[in-house]
């Protein structure tokens, strides 16, 4: 269904053209009970050396569409009444960054958060994938892993599990939480103790 649902989006914002799909961003997360049973399942492991990590063993913002890359989409879809120039480009619109509740009215204000971060993942198990895999993780639009907020909060999470940082915005815990799970879940990733431990704290705002 999610993957029907980033299907939907890439027609429509092809056919729409100046505006982005009127689609709910990002991807629903599994319910509140199926997220309790990912979480359960998620492995504990020390995290892994960073011994070999760039970002650039995680090729991203790859072409969606047309002249779209995957940032563009997701400008697209998160943003109100953008606009975009020939080249895909938003030039106006409006963002609302659920990190923290402020609206961000510059595309250039605005950053795509990887929700787990590359760097996470890569300790997180990512580090032993082919770049062809680490790019399809980095590109995901299929789950909640995607995600435009403002520079400032994505700056200040950074590569840190939920253990470390949490939105400010506490009325979006349970999402990010359960947004968090199902994309370690579904992508065979490790959390640490402490990170599972914060994960079932966040849940318990469901």
């Amino acid at each position: 269904m999610r993957k029907l649902l980033a299907v939907l989006a890439v027609v429509a914002a092809a056919l729409i053209g100046t505006a982005g799909p009127a689609i709910s961003y990002p991807p629903n997360p599994p319910s509140v009970s199926e997220s309790y049973n990912q979480l359960a399942a998620l492995p504990v492991a020390a995290p892994l050396s960073m011994d070999g990590y760039s970002r650039d063993r995680f090729p991203h913002w790859t072409t969606q569409y047309g002249t779209c890359n995957t940032r563009e989409v997701v400008l697209q879809r998160d943003g109100t009444n953008v606009v975009v120039d020939s080249s895909c480009y938003p030039t106006s619109g409006q963002w609302y960054s659920v990190y923290d509740q402020v609206w961000v009215n510059q595309p250039s204000g605005v950053h795509i958060d990887h929700l787990v971060a590359l760097a996470n993942a890569w300790r997180s198990g990512a580090k032993y994938w082919s770049d062809s895999k680490r790019s399809s993780f980095a590109n995901d639009l299929n789950r909640g892993q995607l995600i435009a907020v403002s520079a400032s909060s994505n700056t200040s999470k950074g590569d840190q599990d939920p253990s470390q940082w949490r939105p400010s915005n506490v009325g979006w815990w349970c999402y990010y939480a359960r947004h968090w799970i199902d994309v370690k879940y579904d992508w065979q990733l490790t959390v640490t103790s402490s990170e599972k431990s914060a994960l079932y704290d966040m849940m318990g705002y469901c």
